[in-house]
């Protein structure tokens, strides 16, 4: 049941960047992320309310870091947009599985496993050849030259890898709906905020069906029902199954651009992208992300080995 309903949560995912790439055309990419996370967290808070209220103040302090981290990925994630297809940031965004391991690494200070350094350069690689060689077919004038958005959203796959590792050390001591409100919460107010600052009286904006539509779906289904069903299942669904199961989200990014949006890449991009989902595959297969140190409870005393959770 739980491994069906993520599939179909990374389905959603992955047409979001077709959805999202078309909206931002008319309305900047903060202004569209503030609405989209004031939605979610308005929509959830509402059936969470009570919950939020007994989060404790070091559950409000994980979730403000947490937060901070998806404003950090989907700030990354949409402007990057702008720049470069969908299909691009599908898998680049997917790089996150990659990172993953590398990153709980360096902050549990053990060295990689093999598994996750192969990954790491076949995904490189995979990159070099999506980005540099990966233009639409037809267009071949455009080789050699890196897309700039590929290389912004770079940025959003190592925050959404710094999500994971700390939503694996932490979801265990707090409640799981509770925490995601209070993460959509400050992605909201942190959007908001750069929109304000960088967005509004600068450029026009265009409300229609489409951005309409983009809202509903992303603030709906991609945050609030998506981040609550990933959170849900992961308390029985083994890591390593999961992170498999996620790698599904740029392949769907893929179809979608390719159906909604006529994409179509270089046979060289097209192996890049193959090469980029073969290592997040060997990244979580061969090595995997280190288990996350057990957390502690209120009192200090260890309550037990925290699942290493990945939310996006």
């Amino acid at each position: 049941m739980w491994g069906g309903a993520l599939v179909a949560v990374t389905a959603v995912w992955g047409a979001t960047f077709t959805l999202v790439q078309e909206a931002i055309a008319k309305l900047p990419p903060y202004s569209f992320n503030a609405v989209r996370f004031w939605m979610a967290a308005v929509a959830l808070g509402v059936v969470a309310l009570p919950r939020v209220r007994g989060l404790s103040r070091r559950g409000w302090r994980h979730g403000t870091i947490l937060g901070a981290m998806l404003f950090a990925g989907y700030g990354f994630q949409t402007v990057g947009l702008q720049y470069t297809l969908a299909t691009n940031a599908g898998f680049v965004t997917g790089m996150f599985v990659v990172f993953t391991p590398l990153l709980a690494a360096v902050v549990l200070r053990r060295p990689p496993s093999s598994g996750a350094v192969v990954g790491v350069v076949l995904a490189t690689i995979g990159l070099t050849l999506l980005s540099l060689f990966g233009s639409l077919a037809g267009a071949p004038g455009a080789w050699f030259v890196p897309r700039i958005g590929d290389v912004i959203i770079i940025g959003c796959a190592f925050a959404f890898a710094g999500h994971i590792v700390g939503l694996g050390a932490w979801s265990a001591l707090h409640d799981a709906l509770a925490l995601t409100v209070v993460q959509l919460f400050v992605s909201a107010v942190l959007h908001g905020v750069f929109a304000v600052t960088f967005e509004v009286g600068r450029r026009p904006v265009t409300w229609d069906s489409s951005v309409v539509m983009a809202l509903l779906v992303t603030a709906l289904l991609a945050s609030a029902a998506a981040f609550w069903i990933q959170t849900t299942a992961q308390r029985v669904i083994p890591p390593t199954r999961t992170a498999v199961i996620l790698t599904m989200e740029p392949v769907f990014a893929g179809v979608f651009g390719f159906l909604l949006l006529g994409e179509n890449l270089t046979r060289l991009g097209w192996l890049g992208c193959g090469l980029i989902l073969a290592g997040m595959l060997v990244a979580e297969l061969r090595g995997g992300a280190p288990p996350p140190a057990p957390p502690e409870d209120q009192t200090g005393s260890r309550v037990g080995a925290a699942d290493a959770l990945s939310d996006r």
